[in-house]
């Protein structure tokens, strides 16, 4: 590990997105010649890179995963008859599209972390360490947990929404609560506690079933945890995009066999959303840990509450 993180060091600033990017876009390209396109559906569908941009730009900006856009947006349009996804639809294109656009953006975090700025004051620095740690701890269940759920799981997705959601607001309201209460005068932390570490497991072994049935979870989870716990945004938003990246790419795997992505919604929605990923570090250092972690909590008390109407 030690050997892979001093060869990436090395690599000049942006190199890492750069290499990422093009095989972002030979994959995308492959698609093109590999699934079976609708071009009449394509036309009726013009608006989709406009969603596939916002949804990838405040997903990369938070590390929540473009779900919490996604999800919301493609309900809202079956329910006024624009687009008709079933549940399993939305959840397959919502992955799909989110493997190119949050694997852009986990890229620039990363590439942010191997060549990190001096931090300013009550700013700390990230530890590579802590990074690698953050995202193995949240994929080590996440993982096979979301793996599973997809092929063996049975629940009552409705009932798991409004738990699930239910619990976002908690944590959304208790993220901008302590940015602007114990954490608004206060050192970031430095250095990744173990009982921290043990968290992330547990809500890997929570986020990674939620994942499967929504496209968002764990990434949402480990990104507010994080911020309430006062770690840098690097860190936060950082890992939590490198989780959610890893978790769709693996998840969309099952939903490809299955038959069940739109192949026309992500073709259309996949280049605006590697452009948001690309678009969303700088906005999210632009806006300071206080704003973006306000904007945040925010931005997901506010779906959920949606979500939460729509299923009621």
């Amino acid at each position: 590990m030690a050997a892979a993180q001093s060869r990436l060091s090395r690599l000049p600033p942006g190199r890492l997105v750069l290499i990422g990017g093009a095989l972002l876009l030979a994959a995308y390209a492959a698609l093109w010649l590999l699934v079976p396109v609708s071009r009449g559906l394509m036309g009726s569908l013009w608006f989709l890179p406009g969603v596939g941009l916002t949804g990838a730009i405040i997903a990369n900006t938070s590390g929540t995963g473009g779900g919490v856009v996604f999800v919301p947006v493609f309900n809202a349009l079956r329910e006024l008859d624009v687009m008709a996804l079933t549940p399993l639809q939305v959840v397959g294109v919502s992955m799909a599209i989110q493997s190119f656009g949050m694997s852009m953006g986990a890229l620039r975090w990363t590439d942010r972390l191997l060549h990190q700025p001096e931090p300013r004051a009550l700013e700390a620095q990230v530890r590579t360490r802590d990074f690698a740690l953050v995202v193995a701890g949240g994929l080590a269940l996440s993982v096979p947990g979301m793996l599973l759920t997809q092929r063996l799981g049975s629940f009552d997705q409705h009932a798991v929404l409004l738990g699930y959601k239910a619990f976002s607001i908690l944590l959304g309201t208790a993220l901008i609560a302590a940015t602007w209460t114990v954490n608004a005068r206060r050192a970031e932390r430095d250095r990744l506690a173990p009982g921290d570490l043990a968290m992330l497991a547990a809500i890997g072994l929570v986020g990674g079933p939620i994942t499967a049935l929504f496209s968002v979870g764990v990434g949402e989870l480990v990104a507010l945890y994080l911020f309430i716990r006062h770690y840098p945004v690097l860190l936060c938003t950082g890992a939590a995009c490198v989780i959610s990246a890893i978790s769709v790419i693996a998840g969309s795997v099952w939903h490809i066999e299955a038959g069940t992505i739109v192949w026309e919604v992500v073709l259309l929605a996949a280049p605006a959303a590697m452009l948001g990923g690309f678009l969303a570090r700088p906005i999210a250092m632009w806006l300071g840990a206080k704003r973006l972690k306000t904007l945040d909590g925010g931005w997901i008390v506010l779906s959920a509450l949606y979500l939460l109407w729509l299923n009621a």
